[in-house]
């Protein structure tokens, strides 16, 4: 059986790398994190001349109709490069309304999101819950809700022009709403993360949300909350496969130029295996990841795949990055020095949607609730 990329996905996927490592620099990313946006605007126009922001969403909205797996190719090489851009955001925002919603829905926003004109995102942290039990509320208004409740960490939330936000009805229902973020009763706060991303906080007081700007219904609600946190948790696991990748990529190149009683440190025994042990950790999330993506992008149950390739990337991407640190000695420390966006990307990543403690809970519910095959 073969497990390769089709030549059409290694195209797409090089496409990506190309455009990437084209325009940034060490340089280029020192700049952009000087910047109060932390967003790359020449990239993200880059990216969509080629027709990259819109690889998964239907043709009829201008994208590629492509699916899961060629969004988490190009969520790849964004991992390797740490680039500044609002890809994630969008794709969690924009792949659900493609998925689900009216040809209104996506007509009014799709198109714009495949030209690069607009960006998308997802609200699925809150304080002290789950993203599957959200505890915003939707009250009846109508044919429409009012929206009460508090988001954190909303992905590009200063940047984005709507949010999916999930909310919970009277009768423990669960509804999506397409949410503008500068409508009356939200309020934005920006929230830096750990990898100088800007994030938002949005708080919902009476937020009045029409009929037609809900994903589905109340009815099927929880199966697209579900979907889309899948989604984005396994988009996460791409991007951490880029992140050690590189990671693993620098300190090998180091520890074969920086010597130590007149021999390169990549022959001492010792850092041999602390970096053998990062390759395995890195080829772990690697295997994990692509068999939730595959299995996603087909249409196959697996919320117990994406739980453990979330786990990898949490546990094992933070062995990585601490043995990279450790192998570059001093410079691993340097915030001048390009490894340190990865240590910061991969604690945001090991965050992000449940760490490590909250995949081997889901794990083992599944364990628990599965029968046994006798």
């Amino acid at each position: 059986m073969d497990f390769s990329f089709s030549e059409e996905q290694q195209d797409l996927q090089g496409l990506a790398r190309q455009i990437l490592e084209g325009e940034l620099s060490h340089e280029r990313l020192k700049e952009v994190e000087g910047g109060d946006e932390n967003f790359d605007r020449e990239l993200w126009a880059k990216f969509a001349e080629a027709g990259v922001l819109g690889i998964a969403l239907p043709e009829a909205q201008g994208g590629g109709g492509y699916g899961f797996l060629e969004t988490a190719l190009v969520l790849e090489q964004i991992g390797r490069t740490v680039a500044p851009v609002p890809y994630y955001a969008t794709i969690i925002g924009a792949l659900p309304i493609a998925q689900f919603g009216t040809d209104a829905q996506r007509a009014a926003l799709l198109p714009g999101v495949a030209a690069g004109e607009t960006i998308l995102s997802a609200a699925l942290t809150e304080s002290g819950t789950d993203p599957l039990h959200p505890t915003t509320t939707a009250k009846p208004d109508g044919e429409g809700w009012i929206l009460d409740g508090v988001k954190d960490c909303v992905p590009a939330g200063p940047l984005a022009g709507r949010v999916l936000v999930p909310a919970t009805t009277a009768d423990a229902k669960v509804i999506m709403a397409v949410v503008d973020p500068a409508a009356a009763g939200v309020t934005r706060e920006r929230q830096d993360t750990t990898n100088h991303h800007a994030e938002a906080r949005l708080t919902l007081k009476g937020v009045k949300v029409a009929a037609n700007d809900v994903l589905g219904s109340a009815e099927n609600g929880a199966v697209i909350l579900a979907w889309t946190v899948e989604r984005a948790t396994a988009a996460l696991c791409a991007i951490a496969i880029g992140i050690c990748e590189e990671a693993v990529r620098m300190t090998a190149e180091y520890t074969k130029t920086r010597e130590q009683f007149d021999r390169p440190i990549a022959t001492f025994q010792a850092v041999g295996q602390r970096a053998a042990d990062a390759y395995i950790d890195t080829e772990g999330i690697r295997l994990t990841a692509w068999q939730a993506i595959w299995r996603l992008s087909e249409g196959l149950p697996a919320t117990t795949e994406v739980a453990v390739a979330k786990f990898w990337a949490a546990e094992g991407g933070q062995r990585v990055v601490h043995a990279a640190q450790h192998l570059h000695g001093g410079m691993g420390v340097d915030r001048d020095y390009p490894l340190h966006r990865y240590f910061l990307w991969a604690k945001w990543l090991e965050l992000s949607l449940g760490g490590a403690t909250r995949q081997l809970l889901t794990i083992g519910k599944h364990l628990a609730d599965a029968p046994v095959a006798v």
